[in-house]
């Protein structure tokens, strides 16, 4: 069976687009497109859509390793914004400058006071909203 591998995909697509002024459906919609056009293959030299450059084979059985997708809610910031949150992100759990700095101010439910995640919407102590 073939998978699609998104992931990187989507690392040599952002990696050659900006997104200055694009908005979601937009950078959508040029990805779709991207994916589409017609690249030569490097191992057969035949003209492919780029789509069949990013599938992979998947072995099927009990040896087959299962791959869990990416549920990581934490904002990396790629692109044209990288600059703005700091330099250095390169692979995963990496912070940037920017989520630095918030670690070390914290940050403490309006309520209560109590301390929360920085993404927290809701206080775990008291269940007051965070604004």
């Amino acid at each position: 069976m073939k998978l699609f591998n998104a992931r990187t995909a989507t690392e040599e697509y952002m990696s050659t687009h900006s997104l200055t002024f694009s908005t979601p459906e937009m950078t959508l919609k040029k990805f779709a497109l991207w994916l589409g056009e017609q690249v030569t293959s490097p191992e057969s030299h035949e003209t492919v859509p780029r789509l069949t450059l990013f599938l992979q084979e998947k072995k099927s059985g009990p040896s087959s390793q299962i791959t869990e997708p990416d549920i990581d809610e934490t904002f990396r910031p790629s692109g044209a914004v990288t600059e703005m949150y700091g330099r250095g992100i390169s692979s995963r759990g990496e912070k940037t400058q920017f989520e630095d700095r918030q670690a070390e101010e914290g940050k403490h439910c309006i309520n209560c006071g109590a301390n929360l995640n920085l993404n927290s919407k809701f206080c775990k102590a008291c269940g007051a909203r965070q604004v």
